[in-house]
């Protein structure tokens, strides 16, 4: 990627992050010619640490793209990071409020920019076992149904030795391996032009999840298991005199 294009802040970044990543990952890259495609996409990676959007963004980077994540709306607006968030062309996106469509609006504008747009479907880091994917929320299908964007595949195995979820450690080895592996589009199209239903959002949100587990298995290797879901809450049985 031109540092040229990128403009003083994001490459503020580059030069900030970047380094510490070599020395901390020893990276394996496979697929990064599914990102060097003409106009917008739409990334979807599984999320496995905090530590991978860090490792997905320098994998990205590294194929010539430039990631624009999504974050919460409240972080945009804390004092010197969200401005220099808003530099570095990330997305804020409220959730569970009025303003929900107005998130998906600058979305569909970032791809309209010819933007590499970044949706983690699970929405947070999986909370299956052996961290293996789990069933995704709808934004990412959401987003695909309105605007055809591809949507590539991206998986990750690594970022957990980094910092692992489970037990809230993080490891500062340097040359720690990680592998990160794009895919080529995932096939949406028998759902083109069709009414965003629950249904459909959730058929093409398997789809996608399915697709990223089944990259997950080629890296790990083994049977991968069905996609986990997360248990239903219960209600505690009031207690009546």
């Amino acid at each position: 990627m031109a540092p040229r294009r990128l403009g003083f802040w994001p490459r503020f970044a580059v030069v900030l992050v970047k380094p510490v990543l070599t020395v901390w990952t020893r990276r394996t890259w496979r697929g990064m010619e599914h990102l060097r495609r003409d106009g917008g996409i739409i990334i979807v990676p599984n999320h496995i640490s905090h530590a991978d959007p860090l490792v997905s963004a320098h994998f990205i980077y590294d194929s010539g793209r430039w990631p624009r994540y999504l974050g919460k709306a409240s972080v945009f607006r804390v004092p010197v990071i969200g401005w220099i968030l808003h530099r570095c062309k990330q997305i804020p996106v409220e959730r569970g409020s009025v303003e929900a469509a107005r998130s998906l609006d600058k979305l569909v504008a970032a791809l309209d920019e010819g933007g590499a747009v970044v949706i983690y479907p699970e929405g947070t880091t999986t909370r299956e076992p052996d961290l293996w994917p789990m069933k995704g929320k709808t934004g990412a299908a959401r987003l695909a149904l309105a605007t055809g964007a591809p949507v590539i595949p991206v998986a990750m195995v690594g970022p957990e030795r980094m910092f692992d979820p489970r037990t809230a450690r993080i490891r500062l080895r340097p040359r720690t391996p990680v592998t990160v592996v794009a895919g080529p589009p995932i096939d949406l199209s028998r759902w083109a032009g069709a009414t965003p239903t629950r249904a459909i959002l959730e058929e093409m949100t398997d789809t996608i999840m399915l697709r990223i587990r089944d990259l997950v298995a080629e890296i790990r290797g083994g049977t991968p298991p069905p996609l986990w879901e997360r248990p239903a809450r219960t209600r505690t049985p009031e207690v009546t005199e």
